[in-house]
């Protein structure tokens, strides 16, 4: 609403003082230099945070995806005592958050199971390489979210610079026309109003998308720790088996 209402009076602002046409080419073409850079960077900045968009919505959902088809069929081969079948079944779902971290605490376990009977010692091996595994995934997960918030919290300001070149371009038009009516300054508000709206466009749609993606990796390092914790309890339980 505030951006649509700062467009609007851009348009009365340009067709009062300037009569020219509310389009891009002639608001462009309006703006002095100064004003066009941090259009520029505006949408730079835009531009980056689609692309962090589309990158980390295109991660999730393969990975969400994955893991509730890897999650049943993994279990199904643990529940059987098929380590080697669960860790051939984890590799070929590398795309699943889940399958990465139950594949380093698989091999770890399967490394000690081989050369020695099972011990504390090898859960708490497997326990450390299922933290390191889960602590490298969430950095993956969270790659560019960051950048989003970035973005978010510095365009308003980078907005707010345009703002304040279009004021000072509005007080130099009025000491040349040595005039204060609303043709002298229409030009510079109307430049300072654009680049605020800008600002915003880009703004709010980097921080809706960093709350979003922030509770989808929360979501995922529950579903971590959960697997990580059943996968400890299996290697107990298969220790205690082994013990009889």
């Amino acid at each position: 609403m505030l951006g649509a209402k700062l467009l609007t009076l851009t348009l009365w602002l340009f067709q009062e003082g300037e009569a020219i046409a509310f389009d891009p080419i002639n608001m462009w073409r309006s703006m002095g230099w100064p004003a066009r850079m941090v259009v520029i960077l505006l949408f730079v900045m835009s531009a980056w945070s689609i692309g962090v968009m589309i990158d980390r919505y295109i991660a999730f959902r393969a990975a969400r995806k994955q893991s509730r088809v890897f999650a049943p069929t993994v279990a199904g081969a643990l529940k059987d005592g098929r380590i080697d079948e669960a860790i051939a079944i984890a590799e070929q779902n590398k795309r699943s958050h889940l399958a990465k971290v139950v594949t380093a605490g698989l091999q770890e376990f399967q490394a000690h199971e081989r050369s020695t009977e099972i011990s504390g010692e090898t859960i708490e091996a497997s326990k450390r390489a299922l933290e390191r595994a889960s602590a490298i995934v969430h950095a993956e997960l969270k790659r560019g979210v960051a950048t989003l918030a970035t973005i978010g919290s510095t365009a308003p300001f980078v907005g707010l610079f345009g703002t304040v070149l279009g004021i000072i371009n509005a007080f130099h038009g009025i000491s040349t026309a040595k005039s204060t009516g609303l043709a002298a300054v229409a030009g510079g508000i109307a430049e300072a109003l654009v680049t605020t709206a800008v600002g915003l466009f880009v703004a709010v749609p980097a921080v809706w998308m960093f709350n979003y993606f922030t509770s989808r990796i929360e979501s995922f390092d529950v579903e971590m720790d959960n697997s990580s914790s059943e996968l400890i309890d299996y290697f107990i339980k298969r220790a205690t088996r082994g013990k009889k």
